[in-house]
């Protein structure tokens, strides 16, 4: 299921399309043809597609070339091969999403040198770019907690341990999601929150590292998924094992979308991957117009998908 939300909470973001929607010299821009790079973590989760999906749509709007590469699957190293490859084909400007914040840091400063223009999207690095669109991951982590306790509340289980799937512990976005988690659980002694296993956001690692959690916690209560691959994971491990621990995921695709109507996993909080894309091609460009790109930071908001979701 594609969500294709388009709604924004900053305002500045609605009027940066409109200038570049009403700019004068509009079709001189169109001529120039910026390249302009999408970056992503891998090329596998159905969220980066639907990124590219937004990126495209609207460089296709504007006449500007979009290119999407990133590792086929998660591999720091070839990340940051295939952003030094981009900088060196002459990109005007990269969105990117960084898999580790710390590592590709000096290439994005060596490519800001050059005068390429560095939009984040869904995950920064720690060099400053002009613009940051994503969730607000911790506050999302909270959310996720809530609905936990919710389900838990509503199913009896009103004591007992709660695992929590990672990627890696240098991905900001799922580590905030994660401390957020932890913090609203802060306020019920009765739940156990276990250390994290790490997965690199693996569906086969994250299904083991499911299983782990039921062999070794025999008062296992529920489990948090912190992205896509871990979501589906977890999802087929709850559903091999026939168990009644509750799963809160993240992110949605059709076969963890099966997985709520079946009551496999409870709820999963559903990101806006195609406004990412299709705002941060637009701040690419306004910066590469010289227009005003606003706020450093664009929250691009959450949903909570649940069997009572319409669909």
């Amino acid at each position: 299921m594609q969500i294709k939300d388009l709604s924004t909470r900053n305002g500045a973001t609605n009027k940066l399309i409109i200038n570049i929607r009403d700019d004068a010299e509009l079709n001189q821009m169109v001529y120039m043809n910026y390249k302009i790079y999408l970056i992503t973590m891998d090329k596998s989760d159905q969220f980066w597609s639907f990124m590219n999906n937004g990126a495209r749509e609207m460089a296709s709007m504007l006449g500007v070339t979009c290119v999407w590469d990133g590792p086929l699957t998660r591999d720091v190293n070839k990340q940051i091969e295939i952003f030094n490859n981009a900088v060196a084909a002459g990109a005007d400007a990269i969105m990117l999403a960084a898999s580790d914040p710390i590592k590709i840091s000096s290439s994005v400063e060596d490519a800001k040198s050059k005068g390429v223009k560095i939009i984040y999207v869904d995950a920064p690095a720690f060099e400053q770019a002009i613009v940051t669109l994503a969730t607000d991951n911790y506050a999302a982590g909270k959310i996720a907690g809530e609905n936990m306790f919710y389900e838990l509340d509503d199913a009896g289980l009103t004591s007992g341990s709660i695992g929590v799937i990672g990627v890696t512990p240098e991905n900001r976005t799922t580590v905030n999601r994660d401390l957020g988690f932890r913090d609203y659980f802060n306020m019920f002694s009765k739940y156990q929150i276990l250390d994290t296993i790490y997965t690199n956001g693996d569906p086969e690692l994250a299904k083991q590292a499911t299983k782990k959690y039921i062999r070794d916690n025999p008062n296992l209560v529920g489990i948090f998924s912190t992205n896509e691959g871990t979501t589906l994971g977890m999802g087929n491990a709850l559903k091999e094992n026939n168990t009644n621990i509750i799963g809160i995921g993240f992110d949605i695709t059709e076969t963890i979308q099966e997985m709520i109507r079946n009551n496999i996993i409870k709820a999963v909080l559903v990101q806006s991957p195609f406004t990412m894309g299709y705002l941060g091609m637009a701040e690419a460009i306004a910066a590469l117009r010289g227009l005003d790109t606003g706020s450093q930071f664009i929250n691009t908001g959450v949903t909570v998908v649940n069997r009572y979701t319409p669909v």
